[in-house]
């Protein structure tokens, strides 16, 4: 419905504000709305209320507006930084018909916000765009109305500017996509949590998919996978670490060879709002509003109680909740086998339902809000769906001989074959440190822009993309744009479970990238990749090109693929 600034204090609203389009993220969300109200009446799932927290939508006119009133122009500000673009939206003025209405929503929304991009690109299916614009947090907590105006101005902004910070508009040259055919709306959607101390964030943040790559166990892929974490949802979408379950089966342990290993690889810190002492002012900063926090800090606020298991270290065994003086284990066992909340039949439900309405594959975000004092309501808020490109064509790996293949793996994302590849860019095992992933990042980076668009096979270690340098190696897409099948490898100090909720992962999905995941070190000739002329010999990194072309086949049905020689 349109934006009207004398309803906003109904407990649904999802309203727009201007002209054109809504974008990807809130035309997924609106898609969904009526069904959701439809499968789930009285707006409750067992008792557990589920909705999609109240949202205004800033159609794409209004950024049109923005542009064309202040007179930017692409062009012209392609050869500043990402700061000084920000700098140059900051001292625009947004168009004058929207200051009334923006201000009558911070009047009545007294709760923490999130400023979100939903660009005409983001979220159509082949054509991934996530991840690559700004969101931003507000605490919205100001004591007057025009210092949180003031604030969510500052996010809106932002959130426009990206839409050509340099990520951007190398992500859209190296995809195909025109940016100068990107058109921006903004979601402003309330916070789903609760407030502890002078934090603001939710009990869980999730990532649903209902197509698990990586099934263990009894599980099928076709009975998806959930990815969750303890504050807001950057942890997960960032590549960072969290506990991820089959919904369907919430029981499955995990592939643990011990409880150190289980603590070594689950969640240790979360993100949330600061709603105490402002930090640095910077409206150029996209968690300029933000704090991380550790377990220990989550237990004294009182968050942490239907979350997590205790390591107790004279049996050797997880105890379900606080129990003792034991190191605190994040694994959500409260939840998914206590009965805390029937949150793992919510997400069979909720993957179902959007799986029908998409005709195919789904990812879908969403926090949980619990009291473990029971004083303040418990809620369940919807926040995003969009589509999985998910390919299962069969391929045949037969009769390749195994001294001819390079990589093998039984973990491979990807279906078909790709030929007439000759060079590969690995990093080099006996020089990987996880101190120095962001060095790495830096020299993958210069050997990409030298090969200039030819294309190449990647092997490195850890998780790519990810955010946490201790995860794996934090390059973005535009670093590694020539990659035409990808390699994560593991090695004893790097090894975390391959993480399907980022939204590099997401992209790389939907691109098509076959992207190999290789936990045995048998599973990588390192030797031939030795044997083979250097191009570039750097500190980390090695550029090698075959004598022969490389073949990548990859079974979608299975999951089993190759590189050959």
């Amino acid at each position: 419905m349109r934006f009207d600034r004398n309803k906003l204090a109904a407990d649904s609203s999802f309203a727009f504000l201007g002209n054109g389009e809504p974008g990807g993220k809130a035309a997924g969300l609106a898609f969904l709305k009526e069904t959701l109200g439809g499968r789930f009446p009285g707006g409750s799932f067992r008792g557990l209320p589920v909705d999609i927290p109240r949202m205004t939508v800033l159609l794409t006119g209004v950024f049109e507006e923005f542009i064309a009133g202040n007179r930017l122009r692409l062009e012209e500000l392609a050869e500043l930084s990402d700061e000084q673009i920000a700098r140059h939206f900051q001292r625009a003025d947004l168009p004058v018909f929207l200051v009334g209405d923006l201000l009558a929503l911070v009047s009545q929304a007294r709760g923490p916000l999130a400023v979100r991009s939903s660009s005409l690109l983001e979220d159509a299916l082949y054509e991934p765009v996530a991840g690559v614009y700004a969101t931003k947090m507000v605490p919205n907590n100001q004591p007057g109305a025009e210092g949180r105006f003031r604030k969510l101005v500052e996010a809106i902004k932002l959130v426009y500017a990206s839409t050509w910070f340099r990520r951007s508009r190398d992500y859209c040259r190296a995809t195909g996509h025109g940016l100068e055919r990107e058109r921006m709306g903004v979601i402003i959607q309330e916070l789903v949590g609760h407030r502890f101390h002078d934090r603001f964030y939710p009990s869980v943040s999730g990532v649903a998919r209902s197509y698990n790559y990586y099934p263990l166990g009894a599980c099928r892929r076709e009975d998806g996978v959930a990815h969750l974490a303890l504050g807001l949802g950057k942890t997960i979408v960032d590549g960072g670490l969290s506990w991820f379950c089959c919904p369907a089966y919430p029981r499955t342990p995990p592939p643990y060879s011990s409880l150190r290993d289980l603590a070594k690889n689950t969640q240790t810190q979360y993100w949330a709002v600061n709603l105490g002492q402002p930090a640095e002012y910077d409206p150029t900063k996209e968690n300029e509003h933000l704090v991380r926090g550790d377990l220990r800090e989550a237990e004294a606020e009182g968050s942490l109680g239907a979350l997590c298991s205790t390591w107790d270290p004279a049996s050797d065994r997880l105890v379900m909740g606080l129990s003792g003086e034991g190191p605190r284990i994040l694994d959500f066992s409260p939840l998914l086998q206590g009965g805390v909340a029937p949150l793992p039949e919510l997400i069979v439900e909720l993957l179902g339902l959007a799986r029908e309405k998409v005709q195919g594959e789904v990812e879908i975000e969403f926090a949980l809000a619990l009291d473990p004092q029971g004083s303040r309501p418990t809620r369940f808020g919807f926040l995003q769906v969009r589509p999985m490109a998910v390919r299962r064509r069969a391929a045949s790996l037969d009769g390749i001989p195994p001294e001819r293949i390079l990589v093998q793996s039984a973990q491979v994302i990807g279906e078909g074959e790709l030929a007439g590849i000759r060079h590969v860019v690995y990093v080099k095992p006996g020089a990987f440190a996880a101190e120095a992933t962001a060095a790495i990042a830096g020299e993958l980076s210069g050997v990409n822009a030298r090969l200039g668009g030819t294309p190449y096979v990647l092997i490195g270690f850890g998780r790519w993309g990810s955010a946490d340098p201790w995860l794996g190696i934090p390059v973005i897409w535009s670093q590694i744009s020539g990659a035409r099948a990808i390699v994560e490898a593991s090695l004893p100090q790097m090894s975390p479970e391959p993480s399907q909720g980022s939204h590099f992962f997401h992209n790389l999905s939907g691109l098509g990238i076959p992207y190999f995941t290789v936990s045995d070190p048998r599973g990588i000739a390192w030797g031939q990749l030795e044997r083979m002329p250097a191009v570039e010999d750097l500190d980390y990194v090695r550029h090698v090109e075959s004598p022969e072309e490389l073949r990548v086949l990859v079974d979608g049905s299975t999951g089993q693929g190759v590189i050959a020689r």
